[in-house]
């Protein structure tokens, strides 16, 4: 297991102390704080615990959106808050918070409604994931075991220090879990509110806390840049424009950081078209490597993992590298 290291905070500014102290300087917006110290959350799910009218919970949000203290991630017609993790505001509300007895009444109780809120939460997106089960099942016997999928993308991702991570296309939040050990910080993607709603649930379950999902388009990111790994694990095969997708990837990565790709090996399986909707069928070496060296990567390493039944799919991984660091070094070298 790597040790991940991080520089200490900024200091804050006295204009700084003062405006994170005014803006959690009210006993409502103390409270939202100390719930979202627990994890995101949507206006509906804080409205039922602090019991208070939507309209009132969403403008002590405003306000505590405005002064940098909570992010607000749009979600289709939804929005999940979270409290900012970046800055010296950060670090003044995690302190803040620190400082709350959690014995006392109103967090407790706060906290007690949040539980029962997130367990209904996790029931409905178990319903959801067993009414798909039975079509993922049929999946998972084309091809490698989960568990020899998962040892080789450890294997593959090392035991670099990864300070942040991208996880495009999460899914069930399976390569967030599976990598909790290896990062500092970590967010994943996806379409779908459905799976967005599994993946929390699964983070919650396993008491990931620095981590989190939200919306987004993989062809299309706005999540940022200084990624120090970027994950894609079985969702190139879904996209019309795979080579656009790993365009963005590319652009979210940090100097020197790596990009992982888990997907098929060319196969024949139509069915995989017309019933789950594969736009492609597998990706070659070839093919791979030409869209991670357009994207402006180097190619690493590729391994395939073969299937146990000779009508199975191989699953293939590819890692790729930023080089600027490579190039930057490169440069010094050559001025000196």
């Amino acid at each position: 297991m790597s040790i991940v290291q991080f520089a200490a905070p900024p200091a804050a500014s006295f204009d700084d102390v003062v405006s994170v102290l005014r803006s959690a300087g009210e006993p409502t917006r103390l409270r939202l704080l100390a719930l979202l110290s627990l994890g995101e959350a949507t206006v509906k799910d804080l409205t039922e615990v602090l019991a208070q009218s939507q309209p009132r919970v969403s403008r002590h949000l405003k306000l505590l959106t405005e002064a940098g203290l909570v992010e607000r991630l749009p979600e289709g017609a939804w929005a999940y808050y979270r409290l900012v993790d970046d800055g010296p505001a950060a670090a003044l509300v995690r302190t803040l918070i620190d400082g709350v007895d959690p014995a006392d009444p109103a967090v407790e109780s706060d906290r007690r409604r949040l539980d029962a809120i997130k367990a209904a939460h996790a029931a409905a997106a178990q319903r959801y994931f067993a009414r798909n089960a039975v079509s993922w099942d049929r999946l998972r016997t084309l091809h490698v075991a989960e568990h020899d999928v998962e040892a080789a993308v450890r294997a593959a991702v090392g035991d670099r220090p990864i300070h942040n991570m991208l996880d495009i296309g999460t899914g069930t939040g399976r390569m967030l879990t599976l990598l909790a050990d290896r990062y500092g910080r970590a967010v994943g993607i996806d379409m779908s509110h459905d799976m967005l709603s599994v993946a929390r649930a699964n983070l919650a379950a396993a008491g990931i806390d620095n981590a989190h999902v939200r919306q987004g388009d993989v062809t299309a990111l706005s999540v940022g840049t200084g990624f120090d790994l970027v994950v894609i694990h079985q969702v190139l095969h879904y996209l019309d424009d795979p080579a656009r997708a790993l365009r963005e990837a590319a652009a979210a990565l940090a100097p020197g950081g790596r990009l992982l790709i888990v997907d098929f090996a060319p196969h024949d399986h139509e069915f995989l078209r017309a019933d789950h909707a594969h736009r492609r069928l597998g990706f070659s070496h070839e093919q791979m490597r030409g869209w991670i060296e357009a994207a402006g990567l180097a190619f690493d390493t590729v391994r395939d993992l073969p299937p146990e039944t000779a009508d199975g799919l191989t699953v293939s991984l590819f890692l790729a590298a930023d080089r600027r660091m490579d190039m930057a070094d490169d440069l010094r070298q050559r001025i000196a």
